[in-house]
């Protein structure tokens, strides 16, 4: 019964907006973007709807902190250093960013998990990184539609794999960037197991057109 009260305690907690030092046009751009994605859960409770933004907003700081630190460091070393220096310099300022983001990554979830459900934290994730998973995954059954339950799970869990990594990336073409090394190595491993991907594509096409010209 106390763990349940302790729990409850927690929950009702307010999360408040992290957003000491920063710009208030930043500021502004952030939570409206976090408004959109927090309002396709359709939650009804005001409390938690705020709650919830709050933990996103401020997850989009944190990392805007680390990257922008590990950036300004390794703009310090390509002007200013040289030779196994700026070598050194810049790859430490990537082993602490990486290891800020290991430090911080897990903590999300668990935020979300005061107040969501496991599949809304998976929307939450989604938003953060434009549907890229079901947009992906589906293309893939689509493009390859003899795929065995057991290939379609393996490639589901890459995907969502890469978007863990894409949702700590520091901008748009980073988040893709980690999306675009899982679908290699998901054609990698789908060449392996003997499907012609070449074939698979062209076929995939024909069969697209072939919609398109009974819609017209």
């Amino acid at each position: 019964m106390a763990w349940v009260l302790v729990m409850a305690s927690a929950c009702a907690q307010e999360v408040k907006l992290d957003s000491t030092g920063e710009d208030p046009a930043y500021v502004h751009t952030i939570v409206a973007r976090s408004q959109k994605i927090v309002d396709k859960l359709d939650l009804k409770d005001s409390k938690k709807v705020a709650n919830v933004l709050n933990i996103v907003a401020n997850r989009y700081f944190l990392l805007n902190k680390i990257h922008t630190t590990c950036n300004n460091k390794l703009k310090y070393a390509k002007d200013s250093l040289k030779g196994n220096d700026k070598a050194q310099y810049m790859l430490q300022a990537q082993n602490e960013r990486d290891a800020a983001l290991y430090k911080h990554h897990f903590e999300f979830a668990a935020n979300l998990a005061n107040y969501l459900t496991d599949s809304q934290i998976e929307a939450i994730k989604d938003g953060m990184t434009y549907g890229v998973v079901k947009v992906t995954y589906d293309a893939q059954l689509d493009m390859i539609p003899t795929l065995k339950p057991d290939e379609k799970l393996q490639i589901l869990n890459w995907l969502k794999e890469a978007r863990e990594f894409a949702m700590d990336a520091g901008d748009s073409k980073s988040k893709h960037a980690w999306f675009g090394k899982y679908k290699g190595r998901i054609n990698n491993w789908l060449a392996g197991r003997g499907y012609d991907l070449t074939k698979e594509r062209e076929a995939w096409y024909k069969r697209i057109e072939a919609k398109k010209q009974k819609k017209q």
